[in-house]
């Protein structure tokens, strides 16, 4: 039976669709909370599939969080073995960051619904799956990233131009979010409450509407996505 080692940041924020796949594939599947879980104790290998989620926290606050050191140590020494990884969010933002790229505030915040724009190599990649202007994802961050060396650029958007890269053969970093479920996301509007409130332009009866409208025909396309990915890294 492959296993799946998936590290939360915040309840709320779970592995959705993801998470669907891999119990309707019969993956045993052990989930820790970063801050609350021991992450230095992990064998950074050991696990067939590491999953990384998002979080309202930068990265680069490790002076404010400190385990977020020993989070960035288990991603590089997971990514330097090349063993399936893949994050999302704050989790593509760790990703980013073990591989030796800068993280930092963006100066904007892009949260909402809006599709993707692939770059040829994303056209080939799963996250075809995920059409340009076909279908909005979710955007939830004020952080981005510079590409890793040697990482493959897969997606931009007009705010942010780094969404999405590859790094050898097993790893994905995501910085938008496909594994979004419409009968999750209730939540996300009442624990990022505060973060709303001081966003302009952005509001709590604005991103329930585009939540309803969009998020229903997100949950098939990022199963697809994740699927490929999955079969890919496996075989």
């Amino acid at each position: 039976m492959p296993t799946a080692l998936i590290i939360g940041h915040v309840a709320f924020e779970d592995a959705g669709s993801f998470g669907r796949v891999l119990a309707q594939r019969g993956w045993k599947i052990r989930t820790l909370q970063a801050g609350c879980d021991d992450l230095s104790a992990l064998d950074p290998a050991a696990a067939d599939l590491l999953l990384i989620l998002g979080g309202p926290i930068g990265v680069y606050e490790d002076d404010l969080y400190p385990f977020l050191r020993d989070e960035l140590a288990l991603v590089e020494r997971r990514l330097r073995a090349g063993r399936p990884t893949l994050g999302v969010c704050l989790g593509a933002q760790v990703m980013a960051r073990a591989l030796g790229a800068r993280v930092y505030p963006g100066g904007r915040k892009e949260i909402g619904w809006s599709p993707l724009i692939l770059t040829p190599a994303g056209t080939a990649s799963c996250l075809r799956h995920i059409a340009a202007g076909q279908t909005p994802v979710l955007h939830w961050h004020g952080d981005t990233f510079d590409l890793p060396e040697a990482a493959t650029l897969l997606a931009s958007t007009t705010v942010y131009p780094h969404q999405a890269f590859s790094w050898g053969s097993a790893a994905l970093g995501l910085q938008f979010h496909p594994e979004v479920e419409t009968a999750g996301l209730e939540r996300w509007l009442i624990g990022h409450a505060c973060e709303l409130a001081g966003t302009a332009g952005v509001t709590v009866s604005g991103l329930r509407a585009d939540t309803l409208r969009w998020a229903a025909g997100l949950e098939p396309c990022g199963r697809a996505l994740f699927s490929e990915w999955l079969d890919q890294v496996m075989s």
